[in-house]
């Protein structure tokens, strides 16, 4: 995948938008996933009866505190998506300095996460099952978070069904408004136009700037999974998008009166 010679922005470029609470009527109302019941293991499930009062944390449709929830105020990773939970379990477990509060929607991928937190001896991971857009809306509060990880989300290939991407202007814009200034956004996908369209929609987005110029390489913190190792040894390629939340521009220096 060719990286793209668009223009990375400065940190300290224009001066920082407000980011009061996002509209509701500018986030995705088309889902960006399809309810369907798919298969439950036997260790799934009895994960799910035992364990998930422990971890996974009920949607309220209310501001969450985040200090409360993990009992510290470590750092807050936020991700969508985490499937079955493989690269969740990696990445909070090299990294037990940080709190990680997963998105999913499908039940299986909840108790194959749960199943990972009990193996692993996890203690920083925390689950929200839940549609990902209201539960950032209506229970991450603004400015409260020190990351946000959306990897390979579902590329939607026919046109048609482009409207159910999640990336799209609205989203990224929700989502910049939850970040900490300097709180990094990270998005990775296969597929190329996807990559394309992230990458215009996030570099459009006026609360965010990328760390690179176009794609980044992969952070050492993303580990490769069995089915990307699978896709690069087939000649497929992936696609790092790594924007951080503007910092704040410094206050104007009027000059003083010679009087």
């Amino acid at each position: 995948m060719s990286t793209p010679s668009r223009p990375s922005e400065s940190h300290s470029g224009s001066p920082l938008p407000e980011a009061g609470n996002t509209p509701r009527a500018e986030t995705p109302s088309i889902k960006s996933y399809v309810r369907r019941q798919g298969k439950i293991t036997t260790g799934q499930r009895r994960a799910l009866a035992e364990e998930a009062h422990r971890w996974v944390v009920p949607f309220e449709g209310k501001p969450l505190s985040l200090a409360t929830l993990f009992k510290n105020s470590r750092p807050v990773v936020l991700e969508i998506g985490f499937g079955m939970g493989e690269t969740t379990q990696a990445i909070a477990q090299s990294q037990p300095e940080l709190n990680f509060l997963g998105i999913e929607v499908y039940t299986a991928g909840v108790g194959s996460l749960l199943n990972r937190i009990t193996q692993a001896n996890l203690s920083n991971v925390r689950i929200i099952q839940h549609d990902a857009v209201e539960v950032i809306d209506q229970a991450i509060e603004l400015s409260s978070l020190d990351a946000v990880y959306i990897f390979f989300p579902d590329p939607w290939h026919k046109k048609r069904h482009h409207k159910r991407r999640l990336i799209q202007a609205g989203f990224a814009a929700l989502v910049a408004s939850r970040l900490k200034p300097g709180g990094i956004l990270h998005c990775a996908t296969d597929w190329e136009p996807y990559a394309q369209q992230m990458l215009d929609v996030l570099s459009d987005c006026p609360l965010l700037c990328n760390t690179s110029q176009g794609y980044s390489p992969r952070p050492s913190y993303r580990p490769l999974t069995k089915f990307e190792s699978r896709g690069l040894r087939l000649g497929h390629s992936v696609a790092d998008l790594v924007f951080s939340r503007r910092l704040p521009s410094p206050p104007s220096q009027t000059a003083s009166s010679s009087k």
